[in-house]
């Protein structure tokens, strides 16, 4: 009988130390696949094979495109690369980035449940908002096991507290007893796949095929999920909404997907470059319109040259006028949102009678 032997992991900011440890209390004759995504930016070189290769006696390196999937093996994602999982292989893309993060952690999973269903561990550990939710819901929905690090140890519990609040987790878990449970877990025998409802499993299907270069508008992305009055943060596409449960999600025609939180983290973001190009565009008008005016001033053209120097006088109000805007602009994310609301109920509590 088959084994929960594809274990998918999911790691951002504080996800380093974790992976060490994890890897390093892992048995050497451990014989399951391990995949790994951990946030890192496009730029950076990628040190994790090599960190967590002095770990473990496992193979640890890269994952290579088209590499055949083995036990005792850990395959990380490059840097600027998702990492796929096709039935007996795995890929190495650079389809279109999700939550704002090439590699990301959701194509993994949505990959893993896809390929090999209720054989998949699927794990979040320590990052920041919510990528991995959506990728941990479908692992759940093709009858995997969904892992999660206890947030009160994580350095940055958003990851672990989204999924937990939109998947029905198997398995809250300290760092310290993770590698114990993962043995455990990768010996038990699965039962056959629970039956999919055929729209969400085409869309599946359909989103791993987008993480691996195919084109989403091609594909016919625009057939699925209900269009919203909101456009990609990165290429200004029409976002469609898309359903997993109670977990809403957001993906552009030409391939781009979001979770909420991410979303907005990306629109709040992109607002103060927004406001800084206005701020440009203004002050580069008051600059010609005082150049403007100087000339017909020196071609005797007093009332016209009044004129250009009002209007730049005006302009120039506009452009403090907005730079005040921008100066008051705030980031937003449930972290941030979260943070104030509890501001808000200890100063309101400080003058309730005790």
């Amino acid at each position: 009988m088959q084994t929960r032997n594809i274990i998918v992991i999911g790691a951002s900011t504080g996800g380093f130390t974790i992976l060490k440890k994890l890897v390093g209390d892992l048995p050497s004759n451990f014989e399951a696949s391990i995949f790994i995504v951990w946030h890192m930016a496009s730029d950076v070189r990628g040190v994790l094979p090599q960190v967590l290769g002095q770990k473990t006696t496992m193979k640890v390196a890269h994952a290579v495109d088209g590499e055949l999937i083995t036990p005792n093996r850990i395959y990380i994602a490059p840097p600027d690369h998702h990492l796929l999982i096709e039935p007996g292989h795995v890929r190495v893309t650079r389809g279109p980035k999700e939550n704002r993060f090439r590699p990301a952690v959701d194509p993994l999973f949505r990959s893993a449940a896809n390929a090999y269903g209720p054989r998949v561990i699927g794990v979040v550990l320590s990052g920041a908002l919510d990528d991995g939710t959506a990728g941990l819901w479908t692992i759940k929905d093709h009858g995997g096991l969904a892992v999660v690090q206890d947030p009160h140890e994580a350095e940055a519990p958003s990851m672990p507290e989204s999924a937990m609040r939109k998947v029905e987790v198997d398995h809250v878990v300290s760092i310290d007893n993770l590698a114990d449970l993962l043995v455990r877990l990768s010996q038990e025998h699965v039962t056959d796949a629970p039956e999919v409802p055929m729209p969400e499993d085409e869309r599946t299907k359909l989103e791993v095929r987008i993480s691996a270069e195919d084109s989403a508008f091609d594909k016919g992305i625009m057939n699925f999920g209900v269009l919203t009055p909101y456009t990609c943060p990165e290429c200004h596409g029409v976002l469609s909404a898309y359903k997993n449960g109670n977990l809403t999600r957001f993906r552009c025609h030409t391939g781009h997907a979001y979770a909420a939180d991410s979303l907005l983290v990306d629109m709040t973001e992109n607002i103060e470059g927004n406001l800084y190009d206005a701020i440009r565009g203004i002050e580069e008008s008051v600059m010609l319109l005082n150049f403007m005016g100087d000339h017909f001033a020196a071609d005797n053209q007093g009332s016209l040259a009044a004129q250009y120097f009002q209007k730049a006088n005006e302009a120039k109000t506009r452009a403090q006028n907005v730079r005040q805007v921008m100066l008051s602009h705030e980031f937003l994310s449930k972290d941030r949102l979260q943070q104030h609301a509890e501001a808000v109920d200890i100063i309101g509590n400080k003058d309730l009678p005790r």
